[in-house]
């Protein structure tokens, strides 16, 4: 009865890449912010092997307007957390994710202000 079976784990690390609390938190805050001043209406989350991406959409059949990546791989080179815009380009690229996020929250400030 007092058997307890140990949870397989693969020898080579974690099957996906998660979003830490902090992170997740960050990265929702800013969408809610976007989404109260009517800038976006829908995200999707996908948590693979090699990266975590949040994608944020003006509508829900078109492409991500901005995917926010991270990549532990990218960690020691430039940095795991990436910006990037609707056409695949990368806007901003860091090893914090506030600086990353900077570019988006300066254009919410823009469309409050106007």
């Amino acid at each position: 009865m007092g058997v307890v079976t140990p949870f397989p784990q693969s020898p080579s690390g974690p099957s996906q890449v998660p979003f830490e609390r902090a992170e997740l938190t960050r990265i929702l805050d800013l969408y809610g912010r976007m989404v109260a001043a009517g800038y976006w209406r829908d995200y999707a989350i996908d948590l693979g092997r090699e990266a975590a991406v949040f994608s944020a959409f003006r509508r829900a059949t078109e492409r991500p307007e901005f995917r926010i990546e991270k990549r532990p791989s990218l960690r020691q080179r430039q940095g795991m957390w990436a910006l990037i815009g609707e056409a695949g380009q990368v806007i901003k690229r860091g090893h914090e994710i506030g600086p990353v996020l900077a570019p988006v929250e300066r254009r919410l400030v823009k469309l409050v202000g106007e």
